[in-house]
């Protein structure tokens, strides 16, 4: 077990040779500064946005493992493609994790940071895959009693994106919306938002099991796009709800168009005189994942009044100001066993973060195994 005055930290370094590298490095814990505390991370999860700057593309299908057993090295292959994209970060070991939870162990001097001395907080700011974390006191909350870090370690990423979709419907004007891979932690966190809030949401989602998980917490609108009434079912929902603006996780392949489509289908239902140009109901897609890696293909057969852009939290948040954030904040930590509860399938030490049979799994960014890190975990 380590001092705290040195710690495990994992790093993902892309080579120019176009060689992806996971390794665990020593790390010194500097000394916190006035405003600033020293956190024993002792949970954090990987969400998709990790995954993006630990893994990105790489194929890890045919990943190495080399290193001492303690400390292992995982290398695999960047696709060509993606190396253009990724010049910026080329040679450079980079820490990862957006997001966790853990014990303040040390504190500086003023008021503010001394009172978080022995707390349990959730924190932001990167680098979360790390055993010691030092961090400015606004970028932790302390946890309400009878938390643990496990429980508070997923309060930001998903909380606030699904929290910030249905404040962009509102500022937007819209009513209700659409969410594809729905019966993510994220999605499940959205379905109790709208259900709490009275907001019409249409759930997409691709198996039946996955409809399943969302049918319990009483989701109404879901539809399987496996299933052959996908597109009928779909625009249905949609005339049902009104919903004119969706957030799309898959972001590669047709689905996109579909519910461009199906909206323009279900907007001309109860449009009370034609247009040639199509409806005047505006459509908007926000693509905000990469579940699908492929081309996003528009087949344009619902009008011109329509929308597709990219949506991420960060410029979001940045937007409304720190006011609105601050609310947001309070909303998910009052809420934080309930509405935005996580679950977890494992838990993993940093060691074992680098196990090709737990990379095999947590890669595939499947709905219900999602990974949680507790780096102070004994592998």
């Amino acid at each position: 077990m380590s001092d705290g005055k040195t710690g495990l930290q994992l790093r993902s370094l892309l080579k120019k040779s176009g060689e992806l590298e996971l390794s665990l490095v020593n790390v010194p814990t500097p000394e916190p500064a006035d405003d600033e505390v020293v956190v024993r991370v002792e949970a954090t999860p990987i969400n998709p946005s990790d995954l993006g700057l630990l893994i990105g593309p790489a194929d890890m299908s045919a990943a190495k493992v080399s290193g001492a057993k303690e400390m292992p090295v995982i290398t695999a292959t960047m696709p060509e493609a993606a190396m253009r994209m990724m010049g910026a970060r080329l040679d450079q070991s980079l820490p990862v994790g957006n997001e966790g939870a853990g014990t303040v162990i040390a504190a500086g001097s003023s008021d503010a940071a001394k009172a978080l001395m022995g707390k349990t907080v959730s924190m932001i700011g990167g680098a979360m895959y790390t055993q010691y974390r030092v961090l400015k006191v606004r970028d932790v909350m302390e946890l309400p009693a009878g938390t643990t870090a496990a429980d508070g370690a997923s309060w930001f990423v998903n909380p606030l994106t699904a929290l910030g979709m249905t404040e962009t419907m509102r500022r937007e004007g819209h009513k209700a919306l659409v969410h594809t891979a729905a019966a993510s932690n994220l999605g499940q966190m959205l379905n109790k938002i709208c259900i709490k809030d009275g907001i019409g949401l249409v759930n997409i989602v691709r198996s039946k099991e996955q409809a399943d998980i969302l049918h319990k917490i009483g989701a109404k609108h879901v539809v399987d796009s496996s299933a052959p009434g996908f597109t009928d079912d779909l625009t249905n929902a949609l005339v049902e709800t009104g919903a004119t603006i969706a957030f799309d996780a898959i972001g590669g392949g047709k689905l996109a168009s579909q519910i461009l489509t199906a909206m323009e289908v279900a907007a001309n239902k109860t449009a009370k005189e034609y247009s040639r140009y199509g409806s005047n109901v505006y459509k908007q897609i926000y693509i905000y994942g990469s579940l699908d890696n492929r081309p996003t293909e528009l087949s344009r057969s619902f009008g011109l009044t329509w929308g597709v852009g990219g949506w991420l939290l960060t410029p979001f948040l940045q937007n409304i100001g720190p006011a609105e954030i601050g609310r947001l904040r309070q909303r998910v930590a009052s809420e934080l066993k309930t509405t935005f509860a996580s679950h977890y399938t494992k838990v993993v030490s940093l060691t074992e973060v680098l196990d090709p049979a737990n990379i095999a799994v947590y890669a595939k960014r499947a709905t219900g195994e999602k990974f949680l890190i507790n780096p102070n975990k004994q592998s």
